[in-house]
This record gives C-alpha cells, sequence and structure tokens, in this order.
C-alpha cells in the first residue's frame, strides 16, 4: 500500500500529460488529499494490528495498565509548564481535567483480550460529551474539537515520554 501511495501521483502525471495543465493540477491536488487520507488509514489499521497483539497478551495489559496507573499517580507528568500537572493546576481551567478523565475512562477499560470497538466507543462518547453536545455552532465545533485533539495529543505525547524513559516493560522489552 505504501508502495502505491508513493507512486500514484507520478502514475496520473504520466497519464494526464497530453491534457491541459489546469487539468493536470486539479487532478494531482486531488491526488495528494487522496495519498494523505489512505495513508492516515495506513497509519491506523497498522495501530488496530499492534493494540490487538497487545490486547491479546495478558502480561502486556497487565504491565500497560500499572504502569498508566502510575504515569498519572505518582505525578509523573507534573512538570512545569505541563498543562496537565496535577499540583499547579488553574481551577479556572478544568477543560484539561476532561482530558485527563478520557484516558483514565480508557485505562478502567483496559483488559486483556478486550475488543477494541469497546475502547473507540468509550473515546467516541467522551468526544460526544465534551466537544459535540456543549457545540452551539459550527465555529464553536471547530474550536471545541480543535482544542481538544491539540490537548489530547499533548496528552498522550507527555504519557508516550514519560512511559518511554522510566517503563520500557510497557512496550514488551
Amino acid at each position: 500500500m505504501r508502495l502505491f501511495s508513493k507512486n500514484i501521483e507520478v502514475w496520473l502525471l504520466n497519464a494526464l500529460k497530453e491534457f491541459p495543465l489546469p487539468l493536470q493540477t486539479s487532478k494531482s491536488k486531488e491526488v495528494k488529499v487522496f495519498i494523505k487520507r489512505l495513508g492516515r488509514k495506513i497509519d491506523l489499521s497498522n495501530m488496530v494490528k499492534i493494540m490487538r497483539t497487545v490486547l491479546n497478551s495478558n502480561s502486556k495489559v497487565t504491565v500497560l495498565r500499572s504502569d498508566l496507573h502510575a504515569v498519572i499517580s505518582q505525578g509523573f507528568l507534573d512538570v512545569p509548564g505541563n498543562l496537565f500537572q496535577t499540583k499547579r493546576r488553574n481551577p479556572e481551567e478544568p477543560q484539561n481535567d476532561i482530558h485527563l478523565k478520557c484516558l483514565n475512562d480508557l485505562m478502567s477499560l483496559l483488559v486483556p483480550s478486550i475488543d477494541i470497538q469497546v475502547l473507540l466507543n468509550c473515546v467516541s462518547s467522551n468526544l460526544q460529551a465534551f466537544v459535540i453536545q456543549p457545540s452551539r455552532s459550527k465555529e464553536e465545533f471547530r474550536k471545541l474539537a480543535s482544542d481538544f485533539q491539540l490537548k489530547w495529543n499533548f496528552l498522550l505525547s507527555a504519557v508516550s515520554k514519560v512511559m518511554t524513559l522510566n517503563y520500557a516493560d510497557s512496550f514488551g522489552k
């Protein structure tokens, strides 16, 4: 699939050599969007395969769950500048708690052989509650969704960093 997505634009441009430049440009833009979508779907598919492997191993799930709890409960996220630090959290910014709640919801479901669909439903429910329902307009939805995604990615990056540095066993080592 990766080879296909790398070569499709070249194939298309070769096929359209005799066509007018505006048509070539238009089709090239469409193919670039398609390639990005295909890449995201491939990445998601690979992630699901890896997660299935992890979730089907009792020992890996146990270690992962334990390490995730340690990261949250032992204050590894409490570093200066981190939005998710618990010690100096600004009570006027409760939206940071939303992301930790979502992570805790996922962690509570983390058991061996759990169907990935259950985890996806958990994420979907939280998005519904914290992004979709509170939105009164398209602009507000875009802002909430963008903010949620940014902070969620930041939280997961911070957790991944801490786990990489302190909990290599979670990665099967």
